[in-house]
């Protein structure tokens, strides 16, 4: 049994599933759904993936997912670390060719390597995503409320793309509960990330958030007004956007005090 919101306003679609693994495939399903149906009207799809522990049973299950011609599919990746050496198991895309990019036939990944000009691989890397539409932007919400990692407060009108970033203590902490960095002080303090509206500027998101470490950050995103003092609130500017929880992340939400929660409709979906 999974239950589903959908509010008349811009407020996310809303999927909380019966289980961290049913939330994953549920999500995959979605995500999969909307790559073939940008298949069938263009040649390509364009995709932002996320990079987190939060994201691993959703791309576990879009793996495993058929009928998709992935030679299609050109692949980004939201964020990066600064600081670690090129191999570093904690850097996202190593991360993220481990989870999916080495798993699947993409048309192209394009990595973020920051390399020792990190201003000028932003302006790169934000040429390549502005090349063409972005089709679809599959993220989570970190414990601190942020998208990528713009840290609160954030910038809802930021002019840039991509841009380099200072971590707050909070985020760097998220790295830790993890089980990404053995200690804070192994967690870098700076990063390039996606801005808001280069996130937001796409055809549909896809937002995967399991776990009770994020419970409080799905509450306010959900119920607090729409401030770069919660950068996840943002998600309720974009016209397609769908979340997915489990019980633990979605257990500080009344679903009916939400817009369009009087109108809950719960319907059996067997293979979830």
């Amino acid at each position: 049994m999974s239950t589903w919101i959908q509010s008349q306003f811009n407020s996310p679609a809303i999927h909380v599933a019966q289980s961290r693994s049913a939330m994953g495939e549920r999500a995959a399903a979605d995500i999969a759904s909307e790559i073939r149906a940008c298949l069938r009207r263009q040649p390509g799809v364009r995709m932002i993936f996320a990079a987190a522990p939060s994201q691993s049973e959703m791309l576990a299950a879009l793996c495993e997912e058929k009928d998709i011609d992935w030679l299609s599919v050109t692949a980004f990746h939201m964020d990066e670390y600064l600081g670690l050496s090129r191999d570093a198991p904690q850097r996202f895309g190593l991360w993220l060719r481990r989870a999916i990019f080495d798993r699947l036939p993409f048309r192209a990944v394009h990595l973020l390597e920051p390399g020792n000009h990190p201003g000028q691989t932003a302006a790169d890397y934000a040429a390549k995503l502005n090349a063409a539409p972005i089709d679809i932007v599959c993220c989570g919400i970190g414990s601190n409320g942020h998208l990528a990692f713009n840290d609160p407060p954030a910038d809802f009108s930021d002019p840039l793309t991509v841009k380099t970033v200072d971590l707050d203590a909070r985020c760097r902490q998220q790295q830790v509960d993890d089980g990404c960095f053995p200690t804070l002080s192994d967690v870098p303090t700076r990063a390039l990330t996606i801005t808001i509206p280069g996130l937001l500027n796409t055809h549909a998101l896809f937002c995967t958030v399991p776990g009770a470490i994020k419970k409080e950050a799905v509450r306010h995103a959900l119920l607090d007004p729409i401030s770069p003092l919660c950068p996840a609130t943002a998600l309720r500017l974009h016209p397609c956007c769908t979340l997915y929880l489990d019980p633990d992340s979605a257990s500080e939400v009344n679903l009916s005090s939400l817009p369009g929660g009087d109108q809950v409709n719960a319907r059996a979906l067997d293979q979830f």
